[in-house]
């Protein structure tokens, strides 16, 4: 084959500038999008290395080629080059290219993304340079892509540092995306052995699975500046297919699981709904969970994840998975939090903040699970760690702009090495997590463990909170009842609704004041215009309480007795009315403004986007029940208190007009 260019390549430590100039110009010049410009510069850096490998020294533009580029013109021998570069490269990675994909970028834009690069060794510079420079390229500009190809690095590292991987162990990430699992671990390794034969850990013991061919090429490109060899990288869907392939992905052998699995998504295909125990429904029966002959018509596809992890792992594997909070605390989703604890050992629960992911695109709630896949000498007698984290090192803003420590004087504090120090505490939530591992007293408020069979079918932070556990305390000290078992809960819409013509008070969850536990406004409609949340029919002496909105389990959680004058009126949805008492119906209205209630009302909330209590956990609530005297003295200064403010209502009522502007 004829060399067009017979120069020496050089090393380069400085490649994150030219990084971010070649992307810059492309997206500059070629109208794309931040996303669009960075996977055409990654598919020239595939056909950069492809041509370093072969030692082809085609990947070039000479000065006369450059000045036609500059000039505005074609320059035909130029572009016959690469686009030839090109199309073997795509032969050499067919996995992760597809036969019409195609250099999308200008002639001028290639010409200066090649003049950047065609003096230089990709392969040649040192490892630490390439990968730091490629990873902090990638960090700058992945927040422009959607949320489901990247993970924060701060949550990545911290999940690796709980993980604590061995240098023999195997590891897959089934939803690698831009492979930011894979390339912590391999720092972590780095960083705790001195030994250390990267190529052996690519090879043997990396693997990774994504269905996106883009993002997979960022993961590629991340693992070949590593190591410039065979990788473990596959283009397919994790889900589907994949017993297909054993031979290279292979159930039951890996030691640990590391990803973050796309959230939101729905699997619709009964085929493959039908090839996992929690792509059917499941029913309760004696106090458990079965699974039925049904198949769900669609299931999340984070739920069918937790399933294909547990198939990868090896028994004894552990796992790791970012997670939205439904699957910890919705009461729908109790199945899948048994068969969690039917499969594996639960090692540790760590809550993320709610502004986690808004810099990569969404605002979901999320937390960390760490399993354990079980063996045959698996005990039901264990600890399970708790942990929440409150600083990121981040704003949790589109930016996700760093937040450093300040001293005294609001200065920025720098390590030994003179670098600022992220105000995170990630790293604490890990050091308490060792400590737990070595059966030490655990001495952060954010942090607490507690024993296995605590556990009563929610995996959620705060339900379990120190807190929490003291209002429990508190309630077992003395009697109490369940409030579904003191009135009736009403849950049935009010066949008024089907009269469309008929003129109805509508009462909102705005119109109580929680201060005076009363309604103190409605709305007139005729049923047919009413809001769709329009639900039950209220009458005098009922009590109703709200069980969803932002407000539920604080101080504004909104609570009434129904008067006289609202009978028959219709509230929303939000609310529960409850009627019927088996006791004294001031106390209990006095209850629902105590500490003892709001605290587990505000426990009981599901839900991110309306926060709301399910109707089990709402009547499961806990009455705390004093002695006689002490329930009639409150009913009786409660009940005063309605009638004195009755009164007023009257007086200020019977001096109105009496006054006028004409005297």
């Amino acid at each position: 084959m004829k060399i067009l260019f017979e120069m020496p390549l050089a090393k380069e430590d400085h490649l994150l500038r030219r990084f971010e100039e070649i992307h810059d110009y492309i997206y500059a010049h070629d109208g794309l999008s931040p996303q669009q410009a960075l996977e055409e510069f990654v598919k020239i850096l595939f056909v950069k290395i492809y041509d370093e490998n072969n030692s082809l020294n085609q990947f070039a533009v000479s000065g006369e080629e450059w000045k036609q580029l500059e000039s505005g013109k074609s320059s035909q021998n130029f572009i016959k080059r690469i686009t030839n570069l090109f199309d073997k490269t795509q032969k050499e990675y067919q996995d992760i290219f597809d036969i019409n994909d195609r250099i999308k970028i200008s002639q001028i834009s290639l010409g200066f993304t090649v003049q950047k690069l065609q003096e230089i060794s990709l392969l040649d510079s040192s490892q630490d340079a390439k990968g730091l420079a490629f990873q902090k390229f990638l960090s700058h500009r992945e927040k422009d892509r959607l949320g489901q190809f990247f993970t924060p690095e701060p949550v990545i590292d911290f999940c690796v540092d709980i993980m604590q991987p061995a240098i023999y162990e195997t590891m897959i990430d089934p939803a690698c995306g831009s492979g930011g699992f894979l390339t912590s671990v391999l720092k972590y390794l780095k960083d705790n052995n001195k030994e250390f034969d990267i190529s052996k850990i690519i090879v043997d013991n990396l693997f990774g699975t994504d269905i996106n061919k883009s993002i997979l090429r960022i993961a590629k490109m991340k693992l070949l500046l590593e190591f410039n060899g065979r990788n473990n990288l596959y283009c397919l869907n994790s889900l589907d297919k994949i017993e297909e392939i054993q031979s290279f992905i292979p159930f039951n052998k890996f030691d640990y699981v590391l990803t973050n699995p796309p959230f939101g998504a729905k699997i619709s295909n009964t085929a493959i709904l039908s090839k996992y125990d929690l792509g059917y429904k499941w029913t309760t029966r004696n106090n458990d969970f079965c699974k039925t002959k049904s198949v769900y018509s669609n299931q999340n596809t984070e739920i069918l994840f937790i399933e294909r992890c547990l198939q990868l792992l090896r028994e004894g594997g552990r796992m790791g998975i970012v997670l939205p909070n439904g699957n910890f605390e919705n009461p729908s989703l109790e199945y899948l939090r048994q068969y969690i604890r039917r499969k594996a050992k639960i090692l540790a629960i760590i809550k993320l903040p709610q502004e986690t992911f808004i810099p990569y695109g969404t605002g979901v709630k999320t937390s960390l699970l760490f399993l354990e896949k079980n063996t045959a000498d698996t005990k039901k007698q264990y600890v399970v760690f708790f942990g929440k984290v409150t600083k990121l090192g981040y704003q949790g803003n589109k930016n996700g702009t760093p937040i450093y420590q300040k001293d005294h004087y609001g200065q920025i504090l720098k390590d030994q090495n003179k670098q600022p120090v992220l105000d995170e505490n990630f790293s604490i939530v890990a050091e308490q997590y060792r400590r737990f591992q070595n059966h030490l007293t655990l001495d952060n408020t954010n942090s607490f463990s507690i024993d296995y069979g605590e556990l009563n079918g929610r995996f959620d932070f705060d339900f379990y909170s120190p807190e929490n556990r003291k209002m429990f305390s508190v309630l077992s000290s003395g009697q109490t009842v369940k409030l579904g078992e003191i009135c009736d809960i009403i849950k049935t819409k009010t066949s008024k609704l089907k009269e469309n013509d008929l003129w109805i008070e509508y009462v909102e969850l705005s119109d109580v004041s929680a201060h005076s536990y009363e309604i103190i406004n409605s709305t007139t409609y005729q049923v047919h215009e009413l809001p769709s949340r329009a639900s039950y029919e209220i009458k005098d002496g009922d009590i109703i309480t709200a069980i969803a909105g932002n407000s539920v389990g604080t101080v504004k959680h909104a609570t009434a007795i129904v008067p006289q004058e609202f009978d028959g009126s219709i509230c929303t949805n939000g609310f529960r009315v409850l009627r019927n008492f088996k006791m004294d119906l001031y106390y209990l209205l006095y209850f629902f403004q105590t500490e003892l209630f709001l605290k587990q009302m505000f426990m009981y909330r599901t839900g991110a986007a309306i926060p709301n209590v399910s109707d089990i956990d709402f009547a499961n609530t806990l009455i705390y029940l004093p002695k006689t005297n002490v329930i009639q003295e409150i009913s009786t200064k409660m009940k005063n208190a309605f009638d004195l403010r009755r009164e007023s209502r009257k007086q200020m009522e019977s001096i109105k007009n009496k006054f006028s502007l004409e005297q």
